[in-house]
């Protein structure tokens, strides 16, 4: 690697977020455990899906509240 190639720092996308961290879910959800309608997130129809799923497994699994 040379030294004039920057190493790029991305950001995760919706759907490379895991269930078992729940810090990462918030922006998603509400103070009271809701999910976020697509009009308030600004994502794409597929990224809300994937959240909606990732949100409900980690709710089943005691993780986010």
């Amino acid at each position: 690697m040379s030294t004039t190639e920057e190493t790029e720092q991305r950001s995760i996308s919706p759907a490379e977020i895991p269930f078992s961290t729940p810090d990462a879910l918030k922006p998603y959800i509400t103070d009271t455990g809701k999910i976020l309608p697509r009009k308030y997130t600004h994502l794409s129809a597929k990224e809300q899906r994937r959240i909606t799923k990732t949100v409900k497994r980690a709710r089943n699994l005691l993780f986010a509240q």
